[in-house]
């Protein structure tokens, strides 16, 4: 298959936002799903640190800094090329300069932004218990202010399609199963 046939589908939300379930839908469904945040809890392991959200933080920060914004894409791409579907779902995507990456690559790249609100994203991932989840409304808060920081705000008015994610679970399996046709239809 060629590389300019696939399907690349970059997803930007904050934490809580429902990207887990989008991507957990998009595997039934046959696409590839790659985790940009396993590039930065990968690092976390090379550097000997504990995934907590204070040093994820400082890595997605850090690497960012030495290596440029669009790093962790970069080390994405590879593993794009290399997955055996014809659709792939890119979650976590931080920034435009992230976008600008994945489109030298791959002409078909759309970025979707999943958006709910704080106060259902902190309930979400209070219930969920990763080991990088904020313990606490002031952490979560803090999080979120980091996220934006690196350009996740941008990333997200530049979306190329947009789901609102503040209902049940099944509204969004729905949602998502009829945005995944279409893009499947493309």
């Amino acid at each position: 298959m060629l590389i300019n046939e696939k399907h690349v589908i970059g997803v930007v939300g904050m934490p809580g936002s429902g990207k887990s379930a989008f991507d957990t839908i998009a595997e039934e469904m046959g696409f590839s799903v790659i985790i940009m945040g396993d590039a930065i809890r990968s690092e976390a392991v090379k550097r000997d640190l504990e995934p907590t959200p204070e040093n994820i933080g400082k890595i997605m920060i850090r690497i960012r800094l030495d290596e440029g914004p669009e790093v962790v894409a970069k080390r994405c791409i590879p593993k794009i090329r290399e997955a055996k579907t014809r659709g792939v779902v890119v979650d976590g995507i931080r920034s435009l300069m992230e976008v600008e990456e994945f489109r030298k690559s791959f002409p078909k790249f759309k970025v979707l932004y999943i958006h709910s609100p704080p106060e259902v994203r902190y309930q979400r991932v209070s219930n969920r218990r990763r080991s990088d989840d904020p313990q606490s409304w002031q952490i979560f808060v803090e999080r979120d202010y980091r996220e934006l920081g690196v350009g996740i705000g941008s990333a997200a008015a530049m979306a190329d399609y947009v789901i609102v994610n503040n209902g049940t679970l099944p509204q969004l399996k729905k949602n998502v199963r009829k945005f995944l046709k279409e893009v499947q239809n493309e």
